[in-house]
């Protein structure tokens, strides 16, 4: 079983601000369409966030902030955009048969 890499959760989840993905207005999301991320009790935090940040690209940061908003909140908005776009966010995030959905905003 590999190690894992102890750099990648560098802060507890505690000491990030996290925003509010469900929350915000839906107006300022870039697409009409979002990728909606559900819990998932099988895999490790880490395999979620480096998962989230391949099929998003977003910084380390940010995707520990979504991980850790799906696992309180039940889900998340992980990316908004066109449905293309969305389609292939979902698709990579799929890739290790983590829950997820595309949706209209």
């Amino acid at each position: 079983m590999p190690q894992e890499d102890p750099t990648i959760l560098e802060e507890t989840p505690a000491d990030l601000e996290l925003p509010r993905w469900l929350d915000r207005n839906l107006e300022d999301l870039d697409g009409p369409f979002i990728v909606i991320l559900y819990n998932d009790d099988h895999h490790g935090m880490d395999e979620v966030v480096i998962q989230i940040q391949k099929a998003t690209g977003y910084d380390i940061r940010r995707c520990v902030a979504i991980m850790v908003e799906a696992h309180t909140n039940s889900r998340a908005i992980t990316f908004s955009g066109s449905q293309e776009q969305c389609e292939r966010c979902a698709g990579i995030l799929r890739q290790i048969r983590l829950q997820v959905e595309t949706d209209r905003a």
